[in-house]
């Protein structure tokens, strides 16, 4: 075959086939990646009501944070209604009636800890009401069994009523990110190692005042989800009035499976370029807590705006805290 006319035949008879060969190769490459880029993840527990009961135990040791609190087990939680559960909702408060004298032991409250560990997981938090005023130190989180070694992730917490909610990272040494990354959220740290930080880590603070506080009840809460996995981890919150919350978060009760990626950009991220995420988290409990003063609600008491000291102010004004309780709808977990 003459050259010109070979270039022609190839031009016109083998390109074609090689273009059709190229675009099916390309979308089968489209498809794989959408597939590792969006894993799927499937419900594992629903916990609401009485479940709490099932999947929590109470914790009634000393508060590791230092606070001016004493935890209490489940019966004592129940005979004092710390605790109460209808079909849709778990409450869990503080005690609201006692006067403290100095030398009695810090007011009655609950912390309350996973049956379950976790490692690579979607949780949905549906939460109606937070615990507000001041000395109050509200938080939902999860950590390992040798902390901080095997790792902290704190979900929503907060003191003193100071708004926003701040979502933190706490690990052992060697684990960095970067100031600029996708997500809503403004970083407030970069190093994620608790004994280098003073136990700040690698923070997030949030853009919504709603996120946190008197105002996050005012909206009748929200949800909050995490996502970790071995390369990301990652949080969204949408307040109760968000017209852009998910489907698969707002009606996750029937949700047998989820998709993070389809919810859009992240309040907070963390990724695993600087920081060996497997190395850094092992399997985590799931704590839900709240405790007063300390070694954050404490410190940062006098620029609160709060009056009295924290300590003062906890023992002598139980009325204060009628408002200091959680409401949960429901906890659901995808693997």
């Amino acid at each position: 075959m003459p050259p010109r006319l070979a270039q022609v035949y190839f031009r016109f008879v083998v390109f074609p086939t090689m273009k059709s060969s190229i675009l099916s190769f390309a979308a089968s490459l489209f498809c794989i990646r959408r597939v590792l880029a969006s894993p799927t993840y499937s419900k594992s527990v629903d916990i609401s009501g009485a479940g709490f009961y099932d999947e929590f135990q109470f914790y009634d040791g000393a508060d590791p944070t230092h606070g001016r609190v004493t935890y209490v087990d489940q019966q004592v939680a129940q005979e004092y209604n710390l605790t109460y559960v209808t079909d849709d909702t778990f409450v869990l408060r503080a005690d609201h009636t006692t006067y403290l004298k100095p030398s009695d032991p810090g007011r009655k409250s609950v912390r309350i800890v996973s049956n379950r560990q976790f490692s690579t997981f979607v949780a949905i938090f549906d939460i109606r009401h937070i615990p507000e005023g001041c000395g109050t130190w509200p938080a939902v989180w999860t950590v390992g069994d040798n902390w901080p070694n095997e790792g902290e992730i704190d979900i929503l917490e907060g003191v003193n009523n100071m708004t926003p909610n701040i979502a933190s990272l706490h690990t052992g040494s060697n684990c960095h990110m970067s100031s600029s990354r996708d997500m809503t959220g403004r970083s407030i740290g970069t190093n994620c190692a608790a004994n280098e930080t003073g136990n700040d880590g690698c923070g997030v603070q949030f853009p919504d005042t709603a996120s946190f506080g008197p105002l996050f009840n005012d909206n009748e809460g929200g949800w909050y989800a995490l996502e970790r996995s071995s390369s990301v981890i990652r949080i969204w919150f949408w307040s109760r009035n968000d017209g852009s919350v998910p489907d698969q978060v707002e009606f996750s009760s029937s949700q047998d499976d989820v998709e993070p990626e389809s919810w859009g950009v992240p309040t907070a991220v963390w990724s695993n370029e600087k920081c060996d995420f497997p190395e850094h988290f092992g399997p985590h409990n799931i704590i839900i807590n709240l405790t007063f003063c300390g070694d954050w609600a404490g410190a940062v008491y006098p620029k609160s705006g709060c009056p009295d000291t924290c300590e003062n102010f906890v023992n002598r004004n139980p009325g204060s805290f009628s408002d200091a309780y959680f409401d949960f709808s429901a906890i659901r977990v995808y693997t």
